[in-house]
This record gives structure tokens, sequence and C-alpha cells, in this order.
């Protein structure tokens, strides 16, 4: 482990982040709402900790072997849930515990919430809960990636750490520098075509910018207690699907759409066609279990709720028009389960990934076939492609930690006090990046106690770094020289 590389590279990281107060502290001037100061105090923390870090080891090597790749990405991650937390213990005086709890919940674009009231906040405090997300959703890792070539070799071992999916060391163009430049203008083009789509649907300006950081980063922060349903808009409604939806695709896949003029490569990819028949599937049967139980007045409401709320919890988005939780028969069910198979691989969303439950299905499919004919010899694939035996190992692997750290989660949160509905919503709700969850913390977190919101950090940073990357500095294989 090269410990100067990984703090000097930490260092740089932080001294970039610490730009990131200039808008924030821009809407406090400009709403003189009173809390630019305690922006201009968090990034002068921030920077001066990037400094100290980068200073005295800024010719130390900047090659970054892969254990190092994860250190810094585990390790920023981390600190950044602390110093994120600054304008929420400065401006609104929450708890050390809720602050961080907040911070984590926005740059891993879960969503879930401490705070009851945003809309009497000032206005810079929501809008920095919203950049977070945004800046969560691609991951600000690759962000650096992408504006500072000085980290050159290193970093593929940055991105390969971060980046999502079962083919982390596919790029999309021969040099990671332009791989992480591709996706970040894929990223800043959806984000701002969602916000002039919100604008003219009705939000005010500060509004649509907000709710399309948290769209596009599939995150879920609003800048309202009450989520989309705040404006009670089928237009509003229809535009978030959209973004959602988009959100939740491989961004590799809009670049191969978009860059290369490929629209007919969205049908080809056969993840995708999944997704979409999970959505499309899951809207028409739940909206008719809210007709056949007469949850709202007729066919259309049902339809037009169960379609936001599937979308939503598909992409582990997390907006609500309605609380699923209070939803009768197996509805609440059927979308934590549709929580936990998230999105497609290489988008902003949480949860396994469509891709990931497609191959264990598969596999599944393929033992079944090795039982009844013991001699033969099948290959799972995607499309035309052959998966690698590896990559089934990997999936195989990554399911297994997945589910167990639920279990233990599950127990530790019941433990500390929450009753079993409760305990596996708050899970589902921070390991799978969704934001609500079931019982207790169906609305917020703003009640459970801080042994349940510590959990619930650590299982959001575990399901945004999808468990491997953090789980494996906890292994004693990886600090062995």
């Amino acid at each position: 482990m090269s410990w100067r590389g990984v703090l000097r590279i930490l260092g740089i990281l932080l001294m970039i982040f610490s730009g990131t107060v200039l808008p924030p502290i821009l809407v406090s001037i400009g709403y003189a709402d009173g809390q630019h100061w305690h922006f201009v105090y968090t990034g002068l923390v921030i920077l001066a900790l990037g400094i100290a870090l980068w200073l005295p080891l800024r010719k130390a090597d900047a090659d970054l072997k892969i254990r190092d790749g994860f250190m810094v990405v585990a390790l920023f991650w981390s600190v950044l849930g602390v110093l994120g937390s600054l304008p929420f213990l400065f401006g609104l005086h929450l708890s050390f515990t809720d602050a961080v709890f907040e911070a984590v919940s926005g740059f891993t674009t879960t969503g879930a919430t401490a705070i009851v009231g945003l809309d009497r906040l000032p206005p810079s405090i929501p809008y920095h809960r919203q950049q977070l997300q945004w800046l969560g959703g691609m991951g600000v890792i690759v962000l650096a990636v992408a504006i500072l070539p000085m980290l050159g070799v290193g970093g593929m071992q940055l991105y390969r750490a971060e980046a999502s999916g079962v083919t982390k060391d596919e790029k999309l163009t021969p040099r990671i520098t332009q791989t992480a430049r591709a996706l970040w203008t894929i990223y800043l083009g959806l984000t701002l075509i969602c916000a002039l789509a919100y604008w003219i649907a009705g939000m005010s300006l500060f509004d649509a910018i907000g709710h399309a950081y948290s769209t596009v980063a599939t995150g879920g922060y609003s800048t309202h207690d009450a989520s989309i349903g705040h404006y009670d808009s089928p237009l509003i409604e229809g535009i978030a699907i959209v973004f959602m939806l988009l959100g939740g695709i491989n961004f590799a896949l809009h670049f191969t759409a978009w860059h290369r003029r490929r629209p007919w490569a969205y049908l080809r990819d056969p993840e995708f066609r999944v997704y979409l028949l999970l959505a499309v599937g899951s809207s028409l049967a739940i909206a008719a279990v809210l007709t056949l139980e007469s949850t709202y007045a007729s066919a259309g409401p049902s339809l037009r709720h169960a379609t936001f709320q599937v979308v939503s919890i598909l992409t582990s988005t997390g907006f609500g028009t309605a609380i699923f939780a209070e939803w009768p028969l197996f509805v609440p069910l059927l979308l934590a389960v549709l929580s936990f198979i998230g999105g497609c691989a290489g988008s902003t969303a949480g949860g396994m990934k469509v891709v990931r439950v497609m191959l264990l299905f598969k596999q599944g499919e393929r033992q079944t076939v090795t039982l009844l004919h013991p001699r033969s010899v099948r290959f799972v694939k995607l499309g035309r492609r052959r998966v690698p035996e590896e990559v089934m190992q990997s999936v195989w692997g990554f399911f297994s930690l997945y589910m167990l750290s639920v279990v233990v989660l599950t127990i530790g949160m019941m433990a500390a006090g929450l009753d079993l509905e409760s305990a596996f919503g708050a899970v589902v709700a921070t390991i799978n990046l969704l934001g609500p969850g079931l019982g207790e913390v169906a609305g917020n977190f703003a009640t459970v106690n801080d042994a349940v919101k510590w959990m619930g950090v650590f299982a959001m940073l575990l399901g945004r770094l999808e468990v491997f990357t953090l789980l494996v500095i906890f292994t004693v294989t990886f600090w062995r020289p």
C-alpha cells in the first residue's frame, strides 16, 4: 500500500471538492438567507485539509496500484460524508449523527433524510442537498479523473473502484480521461434538458434545477416534504418518469446511442429490454391491484401513481407521490423486491443491477439443465456474447455478500430497537439507495436512534460502492504486502 500516493490523491480530490461550495454561496447571497458564511467556512475547512494532505506529499509517486485505488475511493467517500455535513452542522445545528447521515445519504444518492420541514429551510441548504446528489450520481472520483490528467495511469484504478456494474474494465474511449469526460458530458446534458422541462412544466427555476439534479442522479431528494407529490401535476410526474428511466440506463449505452449515432443500440441491449419490461409489467400489475382494491377512484389515477412509484423505486430514486408502504396486499413487498433489482449496470441507480439478476437466472437455468443432462456443456450468454466464468463467479460472490449484508444489517437494526418491518425497511432504503422504507422509516429517519442511523450510513456506503469496494479493505489479504 502506497500511503503517500493515496493521501496525495485524497488531498487533490478534497481541494477540488472545496470548490463545490461556490454555487450554494451564490444561492445564499441571491436569496439573502444568511447561510453564505457557513458555506465559506465549509469550503475553507475542506481546502485546508486538502492542502495539508497534498503539500507535504506533492512529489510522491502518482502511480496507483489497484489496492491504492480502492483505498482512495473508500477514504474519499467516508471523509466526504463528514465534510459534506458541515453546512448542516453550522446552518441547521443538526446533531453530528444527523448531519453525517444527511450528507452521506445525499452523496450516495440514497435520498433518506433525517430532516423534517424542508419547505421552511433557507434556500441554500436544500440546494446543497440536491447538489450533493448530483455530484454523487456519476461519482466525484470519475469527475476528478476527467479534469485531472495528472492522475495518469492511476486513473484507471480509480475508475475500476468507482464504476458500477459487472464489466468495469471496459472503456468507452482509449483513454480513461476521455471516458470520464464522455460520461459527464452525457450526464450534464441530461440534467440541463431535465431542468428545462421541469421549468416549462411549471416548477420555479430553483425547484427545476434542484429536482433535475436529483432526478438524473436517481437520488430522490426534494425541496419539499411532499416530494414530487407537492406539485400534484401529471406533466411533472411524466417528466420525472422519463428522466428517472434515463438515469437508470447504462451510460455506456447512452454513449453508444448518442455519440456514435446508434439509437437502435437501446433495443439491441438485452439488459435494457429486461429493465423496460420490469418497469412496464410491474406498473400494469400494481395499477390493476390498486384499481381492484379501490385505492384510488378509477383506473387512471391508479395507473398514474403505480407507474410513478414503480419507476421511482426500480431506479432507486425514491421520489414519492404516495406512501407505497400503505398500499394494499403484496404491493409494498413487490416494490421492495424491485428496489433490490435496481437499474442497469453503469447507471446512477442502486440495487444489485438488472444484468446481475439476469445472469443469476441464466445460471439457475444452466444448472437445472445440467442436472438433467450431466454430460452437456452449456455456457451463459448475454445476448450473443458468452459470459466468462470469472464474471459469473463475481456475480455469485456479489449476490452472496449483498444478501448476507442485508441479513446482518436487519438483525443489527432490530437489536438497536426497530421492529422487523421497520428494520428490513431501513435496510432496503439504505443499501439499495432507495430513500423511503417501510414501517417507522416509511417517510423519513428522523425518529430512529443514532445506532440505526450509523448502520444506515454504513449500508449506504456499502450499496453505493457495490459491496466489494468497501468490504475488501476489511480483509486480511488486502493488508498483506
